[in-house]
């Protein structure tokens, strides 16, 4: 980090604050973000052949579902997000064996702001309501690393280093 790193939402007297973004330019913005959902063999094995039904319905369209509308209502969960209207917002849902799935959620908006937060809500979101449809199989689910991959389009880019 560099020495004249700051935190950009807290004011002058340290109290918290919206970022102003008025000045800001217009341009096409998108995000990334991956949140990685430890099911076990068992329950991956499950759903290794297509989409494990449950009751509360199939499980990784319901996930991609809810992701989604995370993603929109970001700005409602997070206090100083900016309310944006996405352009677009895709989730997939993956199955990584040999106990895993990974979810990736890709926001765009055409705005002043990043949608950072939107594809970190939208895959955290998503890896929840994984969890909420498998545990009655097995409460040693684990969600693991929510992460943003990449961002382009505002001040700086950023791709995650594999």
């Amino acid at each position: 980090m560099s020495d004249s790193a700051k935190l950009t939402h807290l004011n002058d007297a340290g109290q918290p604050a919206m970022v102003d973004v008025g000045s800001k330019a217009v341009t096409r913005r998108v995000a990334r973000a991956r949140s990685r959902v430890v099911l076990g063999a068992d329950i991956l094995a499950l759903v290794e052949q297509g989409d494990l039904p449950t009751r509360k319905g199939p499980v990784f369209q319901t996930a991609i579902l809810a992701g989604i509308m995370a993603a929109k209502k970001t700005a409602d969960l997070i206090p100083l997000c900016h309310p944006l209207g996405l352009d677009n917002c895709q989730v997939t849902v993956t199955v990584a064996p040999p106990d895993a799935v990974v979810i990736e959620c890709t926001a765009t908006v055409t705005g002043k702001t990043g949608v950072e937060m939107e594809a970190l809500t939208g895959a955290s979101v998503a890896a929840l309501t994984i969890y909420d449809m498998c545990k009655a199989l097995s409460h040693d689910i684990v969600i693991q690393e929510t992460r943003l991959l990449s961002k382009t389009g505002g001040k700086s880019d950023f791709q995650h280093a594999e």
